[in-house]
């Protein structure tokens, strides 16, 4: 039997894309598997700081090993930006679309669109922290290509690609993607217990 492994989300895009990558050795269940459906109040200013609140939260209210991430595009033409706020930067519902809109909007008239998308994974597990760091270095193009994907996906191109990450199979974004390399830090950590 699989062990169970709670991952603090409940975007079941994310929940499929970590499965894939650690579902061999533990089954991988969302928040509302174990009844939480509290909104956990992001308050960092760093996605180190934002992933360790989640798990921490979740670890101490349910007592159950899991892990969390934060997620970030931080833009060069913009010192960063959106960063911490990348999933709120158009407001606070969260909107895919609008985050997108004002993105581009901001980048209007700049050649500098280098841009990165850096994931922080928060581990407990077994009463120990343990963080691991994912980044793909790439660039924001003028307009969205590709339905797959969520986010930012449509308007970033990963270094050494001609598509974005909304063009790409699963398989190929899992293989390059800054989340796809935080979590196989992660499994390669699980697979060692």
């Amino acid at each position: 039997m699989l062990r169970k492994l709670v991952f603090a989300t409940n975007n079941k895009n994310k929940i499929k894309e970590v499965s894939a990558i650690v579902g061999h050795k533990f089954e991988i269940v969302c928040l509302d598997e174990i009844g939480c459906h509290d909104d956990i109040a992001e308050t960092g200013t760093t996605l180190e700081e934002n992933a360790l609140i989640k798990a921490r939260y979740i670890n101490q209210k349910y007592g159950v090993d899991c892990f969390s991430d934060d997620t970030g595009l931080e833009v060069d033409a913009l010192g960063g930006q959106p960063g911490v706020h990348s999933a709120r930067y158009a407001g606070e519902d969260k909107n895919s679309e609008a985050n997108i809109d004002k993105l581009l909007l901001n980048l209007e008239g700049k050649d500098n669109r280098n841009a990165r998308f850096r994931t922080v994974v928060a581990l407990i597990i077994n009463g120990e922290e343990h963080v691991f760091e994912g980044k793909v270095e790439g660039r924001i193009i003028e307009s969205r290509h590709g339905n797959g994907g969520f986010g930012y996906d449509p308007v970033f191109v990963p270094e050494g690609k001609d598509k974005t990450f909304a063009e790409l199979s699963a398989e190929e974004k899992n293989s390059i993607s800054h989340r796809g390399r935080a979590v196989k830090k992660l499994s390669d950590y699980l697979n060692g217990l």
